[in-house]
């Protein structure tokens, strides 16, 4: 891989590596090359081809090609820094039991406003990487005019909207209740007429045969994560959606029910929990239910047109952005690779990814982040969440080994510290260079068992 300045444009060349392009003709190249000019592909195809038009800026890599709250200004500037593309939107609820203070003295009108607000200062910033949204948390906690005044606003502005859909029964149920109709929440957006193809609805767990019918006439694209759904929500009819001609992408929920936060691992257990709810659902196995390569096209084609911006993202093809994951398959997860789409699916995990381009710029490289200090960032993180449970009043259970406690209740808590020996009163536990030495003395002999911390 080398870049180059030619007549004061970037131009990088990738080549001998394998690309999967996920565009229309799902063409992959086995020894391929491709060529970025800025921020956009300007050439891809094989190798030899690629070499013999832009030999003057070429080296080698491989690689496997993939497209890929509340403060929504610090979320922007954060993007803005790491070079990363996003859709921002604000949780917005304006009805509800249980609301923050904060949020409880907020109108209807203040709710749309801060997000028109966020529109008029961030849409289309950080070189048109940032779009803003609209967003409604979820329909127990709007009310009619919030969701319909939203509507219109995202129909004026041309953007999209964010909202939490059919999560659980219970929001089904007071829905029902409340709105007297005969099934949950699609049912009742499609009859205030909020459903439309600008709708990103995240889950859609709890949804019928008529319900699916209804978002995929209005265009309705959905979100399934899987991850969060297994721990808490329940299974989503993806096949169905699919069958019905809905878009379906693959998201990682927020962290309180996923943790790990890797789309990544979402692919893999989007495979998992579908094959699953197959012989839940019909009383036999099917290994073939969403195949690896309907499941890399969700997060991949499906992605971008989830966030309406399909026609520049979700895959490789000449005239669309320069989005693109460089995977090495030469390590123990992947090793071997029969066939790569199966093993990005199945195989792949998160160290297999070395390097992100977004727009044409390196973002990641070999596994190094560019444009921050990720050990600062790391370090700040720790410090604003033990804020935050001070804050909260939130105090987490002692899970400490009762064992090493009862030794040394107050050697192990400093596990960590710069000092390079911490002994314990007791003189049976040593802390050494992050280690744990447990020394236990019988009548016969001495045993020295270590720990890690």
């Amino acid at each position: 891989m080398l870049e180059r300045e030619k007549d004061r444009k970037m131009v990088t060349v990738l080549h001998g590596c394998v690309i999967i392009t996920m565009d229309g003709e799902q063409r992959v190249f086995r020894n391929g090359g491709i060529v970025i000019e800025q921020d956009k592909i300007k050439a891809i195809g094989q190798s030899v081809h690629i070499l013999a038009e832009f030999s003057h800026v070429a080296d080698h890599v491989t690689c496997f090609a993939e497209a890929g709250g509340q403060h929504v200004s610090g979320m922007a500037r954060a993007v803005h820094l790491l070079g990363l593309r996003a859709c921002l939107t604000q949780s917005t609820m304006d009805s509800g039991h249980g609301l923050p203070s904060s949020w409880a003295t907020r109108t209807t009108h203040d709710c749309l406003q801060s997000q028109k607000d966020n529109y008029e200062k961030h849409h289309n910033t950080a070189q048109g990487r940032i779009r803003i949204w609209f967003g409604i948390r979820q329909i127990m906690n709007s009310t009619d005019r919030l969701l319909l005044d939203t509507r219109d606003a995202a129909r004026q502005l041309k953007t999209g909207i964010h909202m939490h859909v059919a999560e659980i029964p219970y929001e089904n149920q007071v829905v029902m209740d409340v709105h007297k109709i005969n099934h949950g929440t699609v049912t009742y957006l499609e009859k205030i007429d909020f459903l439309q193809n600008n709708l990103l609805a995240a889950h859609s767990v709890w949804v019928d045969n008529n319900e699916i019918s209804l978002l995929s006439r209005a265009g309705v694209k959905v979100s399934h994560c899987p991850a969060a759904a297994m721990r808490m929500l329940g299974f989503a009819p993806v096949r169905e959606m699919l069958d019905a001609g809905i878009c379906v992408s693959i998201g990682t929920d927020g962290a309180p029910s996923n943790n790990r936060m890797s789309i990544v691992d979402e692919m893999y257990l989007t495979s998992l929990i579908n094959k699953g709810r197959e012989v839940y659902a019909n009383g036999t196995t099917d290994p073939t239910a969403l195949p690896a390569e309907t499941i890399l096209r969700m997060v991949t084609v499906n992605g971008a047109k989830s966030v309406l911006w399909d026609d520049e993202l979700g895959s490789l093809e000449v005239g669309k952005k320069a989005d693109i994951v460089v995977i090495n398959p030469s390590s123990w997860p992947m090793v071997p690779v029969h066939d790569c789409i199966s093993s990005i699916v199945y195989c792949m995990r998160t160290e297999n990814v070395v390097s992100v381009m977004c727009n044409g710029l390196w973002i990641m490289k070999d596994k190094k982040i560019i444009n921050v200090d990720e050990e600062e960032v790391i370090l700040k993180a720790k410090q604003a969440s033990v804020e935050l449970l001070k804050r909260a009043g939130i105090k987490l259970p002692t899970r400490m080994n009762p064992f090493l406690m009862d030794l040394c209740p107050r050697g192990v808590g400093r596990l960590f510290d710069a000092e390079p020996l911490t002994s314990c009163k007791r003189k049976r536990v040593a802390v050494l260079h992050g280690h744990i030495h447990v020394v236990a003395l019988d009548d016969a002999t001495a045993t020295n068992h270590e720990a890690r911390g």
